[in-house]
């Protein structure tokens, strides 16, 4: 029954991001309010299908439910309870169930936040970030149902393999959702970028608000990198060597670029400069993470923190990386595009020579 029921509250969550991503686009489009009005409810309620999958499949863990695959090849009933429960993230489904859980919560908060400020009466600037959040889950949710489904039927019975011995550490506890927690986070700073960039208006109160997604995320993404170096000197040993692990530096990718995100967008802010950089700075910020997403899992670095090996779920991610920075990028490009034709037509205008009375 938890196998079924996980199943039936993902293919809702599917659904529910769909119409979260596309309805609000399409309401913009066509000047729909109703449309535009879908996104807030959307993302809540994808939350709590996304949230009950989640609830599931740590009951699964928690009472030892072997007829599911995924709980068999990474549990034992010898195993703790605490190593149980986070076994969810385990490997590589459960890790992007806690990837799409988490970036769930980051658009509630938004959400939320954005509900308490004065910009909420421009309804378009909630509901198409919320609708580029959708798109982004969307995605990731078709990745999880197509290649990686946690609820998948164990084969034959089964007594459980026990969780991987490097992952039985209190360290392991923290550091996975702290890090997926600062990845997402910049999830939200790109959405909010490519939502100002949709509708036209890179200002102040645009670099205002990013820049306190993007602090949190960094934040969010300074203690997972902290807490995973700290976990893999104390397990793996070998001095300071895990430091320069390949999985590592993929992390400290996105943590760069958005150091660099949060110092323009502060220019940005408080001085109206470097309005274009800070935009594709977001842009590059998700990408990164989107990369550190891919290599941990495509096969393409050997390392003992990867959790898949998969090159058919590889191309799957590498795949969905170029299509969604495609699509950022020519956003970007449009929109900085129609702002040199109007200034082009402004500085014609006032050119003229009008003929005199």
């Amino acid at each position: 029954m938890i196998r079924l029921f996980g199943e039936i509250t993902l293919y809702f969550a599917l659904f529910l991001s769909f119409c979260q991503g596309v309805f609000p686009l399409w309401g913009y489009l066509r000047k729909n309010p109703y449309l535009l009005a879908c996104a807030r409810p959307g993302a809540w309620a994808q939350f709590i299908f996304v949230a009950a999958a989640y609830a599931l499949m740590t009951i699964a863990f928690g009472v030892n439910d072997f007829s599911i695959a995924y709980v068999a090849a990474n549990s034992h009933p010898s195993l703790p309870l605490m190593y149980r429960l986070t076994a969810v993230w385990g490997a590589h489904e459960g890790s992007i169930l806690l990837w799409i859980l988490i970036l769930n919560i980051w658009s509630v908060i938004f959400s939320i936040y954005t509900s308490h400020t004065p910009r909420e009466k421009e309804v378009n600037f909630q509901a198409l970030t919320l609708a580029v959040l959708g798109l982004i889950s969307f995605s990731f949710l078709c990745f999880l149902l197509l290649t990686s489904n946690p609820f998948l039927p164990a084969l034959e019975p089964q007594t459980g393999r026990d969780l991987t011995p490097l992952l039985q550490d209190p360290g392991f506890v923290i550091h996975p959702p702290m890090l997926y927690t600062g990845y997402v986070g910049f999830s939200v700073a790109f959405a909010i970028t490519q939502a100002a960039l949709i509708r036209g208006k890179l200002d102040s109160a645009w670099a205002q608000i990013t820049r306190r997604f993007a602090v949190a995320a960094w934040c969010f993404l300074t203690l997972g990198i902290t807490l995973g170096s700290w976990w893999a000197y104390r397990v793996l040993g070998w001095g300071g060597f895990w430091f320069w692990d390949p999985v590592e530096n993929a992390s400290l990718l996105p943590w760069l670029s958005g150091t660099a995100l949060i110092h323009v967008l502060l220019l940005a802010e408080k001085r109206h400069l470097a309005k274009g950089w800070a935009a594709l700075l977001a842009i590059i910020s998700f990408a990164l993470s989107l990369l550190g997403t891919f290599l941990v899992r495509s096969g393409v670095l050997i390392s003992a923190h990867t959790f898949a090996n998969d090159p058919a779920r590889g191309v799957f991610l590498l795949l969905l990386l170029a299509i969604l920075i495609a699509a950022a990028l020519a956003v970007y490009v449009a929109a900085f595009h129609s702002s040199a034709m109007n200034t082009r037509r402004h500085l014609h205008f006032y050119h003229v020579k009008w003929p005199c009375c």
